[in-house]
């Protein structure tokens, strides 16, 4: 898959809120996930597939309800492109919260390399 597939599948799958499928399929073994900051419990930076699918269920894990989440179309730009991401959720021990995410991604030889969130 060219990088506009690559970026399409993954906007479909995180709309169905299909994270691990999203990420098993699409990432490539060696991947990288950048959060914003350090927050509780995650890393800033996590490396490696297996390491960013565990991540990515401890946070499925701490959410109690999800009320909304929407996913912008992709906008592609040579081997990078970039959507914005909405939470209208509730998580486990907190109260109902609405984040907004800038996900920036970069592919090679048809694998998402690394992932960058920025809020």
């Amino acid at each position: 898959m060219n990088t506009e597939q690559i970026a399409g599948r993954l906007v479909a799958l995180c709309r169905e809120q299909k994270w691990e499928t999203a990420q098993k399929e699409l990432y490539a073994a060696d991947a990288v996930s950048i959060e914003p900051h350090e927050t509780p419990g995650f890393d800033k930076e996590t490396r490696g597939l297996p390491a960013i699918v565990a991540k990515g269920q401890k946070w499925v894990d701490m959410v109690e309800a999800v009320n909304a989440i929407s996913v912008s179309d992709p906008l592609v730009a040579g081997n990078a492109f970039a959507c914005t991401m909405r939470f209208d959720i509730k998580m486990k021990g907190q109260g109902r919260m609405d984040m907004s995410e800038l996900c920036v991604y970069n592919v090679k030889d048809g694998k998402i390399i690394a992932e960058q969130f920025h809020a």
